[in-house]
């Protein structure tokens, strides 16, 4: 369903699809985050919510996607220190977010078909939980756990782990 969506979605709510994935924020969270958060090799995010401030090591896939950012905005007349802008430079608004992503998820509907109900289902947040299940699955729960700044691995697995644990079979 992500790859369906992210498929649809145009330029600026792709950048705002993988950083909410790969930081695990909240929307409104990843919509704050400024090149000011970056440092020392992290991204720093004050969460809104639980005011946890997890220091997310700037490597991989979030290192690549933070060059494609800057990249882009050094394109754009219009100066920001957001990380998440529109074609034009501007910070990316929850409006404009939340219109792109119902736009992206009509299309991915139309275009995978056999997905077209779950896709539908499909809220930007999901991301998050997104990320919390694949970083449990690699890594472990309390990872994950980290990784959206909750205070207890139980917080976690109530609210945002939704896949299950991997288990062995018997033989």
């Amino acid at each position: 369903m992500f790859e369906a969506v992210w498929a649809s979605a145009s330029v600026p709510l792709r950048d705002a699809m993988d950083l909410a994935y790969l930081t695990g924020q909240r929307p409104a969270d990843a919509l704050k985050m400024t090149e000011h958060d970056i440092i020392d090799g992290h991204l720093i995010v004050t969460q809104e919510k639980t005011k946890q401030p997890p220091r997310i090591k700037i490597i991989g896939q979030l290192a690549t996607l933070l060059d494609r950012i800057k990249a882009r905005k050094a394109g754009c007349k219009v100066k920001t220190a957001a990380l998440l802008v529109n074609l034009n430079g501007k910070r990316l608004t929850a409006p404009a977010l939340r219109a792109q992503f119902d736009k992206a998820r009509t299309a991915a509907a139309v275009a995978v078909p056999d997905l077209a109900e779950e896709i539908k289902q499909m809220w930007f947040y999901d991301l998050r939980a997104k990320a919390a299940d694949d970083t449990a699955d690699d890594l472990g729960d309390q990872a994950a756990s980290n990784l959206l700044g909750h205070e207890n691995v139980q917080t976690t697995r109530r609210h945002d782990l939704r896949r299950g644990k991997i288990v062995a079979l018997t033989k």
